[in-house]
């Protein structure tokens, strides 16, 4: 099942490479009849299909956990998404995301969104209530920007992950709140939240858990052709960022510094979380490290959202945003 579920998505990532899919509104509109094209905060011709249908990528609607203390199968340097809502802790793999790329959760009574764009290395977490309405995501099986797309069961609208806002059907121009989390080692969340909890599959050979089926990408010089912008040309498009609003910070510049502090936020890197998108297997991943950024609050030190992701990304979606440590644009 494991080697049947790795071979369909390399046969899906080829067709995805090779042919990318442009906007078909009107077969757009007979896949999703609950959709409101007439409402829309972007061109149609910016999304493109990424090759899976609706749901093809299939987000955790139950999702099991196990306490940490009994965890099993992860490595210490293995990535995962670190919450904390209220005091109750989740770590939710990348090594089980990377698959699903959504999980619909609630941590403390909060219903949560949590999501990993593999293409962008993007993991944001969002309260999923909007307006006094509990909303379910799932994934479109489109892009924009190689940026999932995700959509509402309740009214079918779309949303882009990278802002968390409604860009086409009902609820265009909502936007979720996103939560700070942190995109982690999984020796890091266990010692930060030693009472917390795991995700682990519903099913364990449903997909080839642990498996990279992106393998390399992180380092290509270029996204895949799934993206139609322009590429950066003062920094390596594929080079690892850490954003915070409308600002990014190079990772090597981070790596260098260790420690950066601006306006009142200080950003740290320390080593030891694999890349979940270099090779085969995510354990044995290239060493990226790990960001942690933080600022005083009015109870204390308090992490702060944020993003880790691509510059060709950042510079799709905040064109005029400055990305800082441009001194080493070769460098990953």
């Amino acid at each position: 099942m494991r080697k049947m579920a790795l071979a369909l998505t390399t046969t899906v990532l080829a067709v995805m490479v090779a042919v990318p899919l442009r906007a078909d509104v009107q077969a757009w509109q007979e896949e999703w009849p609950d959709t409101d094209f007439s409402k829309s905060a972007v061109d149609f011709r910016e999304i493109l299909s990424g090759g899976p249908p609706k749901d093809g990528i299939p987000s955790i609607d139950d999702p099991a956990f196990v306490p940490v203390a009994e965890a099993s199968g992860l490595s210490d340097t293995e990535p995962v998404i670190g919450l904390v809502v209220n005091n109750e802790a989740r770590a939710y793999p990348l090594s089980i995301l990377i698959w699903h790329e959504i999980v619909n959760d609630t941590v403390s009574e909060v219903p949560v969104t949590v999501t990993y764009c593999p293409l962008c290395n993007s993991a944001i977490v969002f309260e999923r209530a909007v307006e006094g309405r509990v909303l379910d995501f799932g994934t479109t099986g489109k892009l924009r920007n190689s940026d999932l797309v995700m959509y509402d069961r309740q009214t079918e609208s779309w949303w882009q992950q990278f802002s968390g806002e409604a860009i086409v059907g009902a609820l265009t121009g909502t936007e979720l709140k996103m939560l700070p989390s942190r995109l982690e080692s999984w020796a890091m969340f266990k010692a930060r939240a030693p009472e917390g909890k795991v995700l682990v599959p519903n099913n364990a050979n449903m997909r080839a858990y642990g498996r990279n089926p992106y393998v390399g990408y992180d380092s290509r010089d270029k996204p895949y052709p799934l993206f139609l912008g322009a590429l950066p040309t003062d920094v390596n498009p594929m080079m690892r960022v850490v954003v915070v609003d409308d600002e990014a910070w190079t990772l090597p510049l981070l790596r260098e510094k260790g420690t950066i502090e601006r306006g009142g936020v200080t950003i740290r890197w320390v080593a030891g979380q694999n890349s979940a998108l270099d090779s085969g297997r995510i354990a044995t991943g290239r060493d990226v490290g790990n960001v942690i950024v933080q600022r005083e609050g009015g109870s204390g030190v308090e992490d702060v959202v944020h993003d880790v992701t691509f510059a060709f990304v950042f510079r799709a979606f905040t064109p005029d945003g400055r990305i800082h440590g441009l001194e080493t644009p070769d460098a990953r």
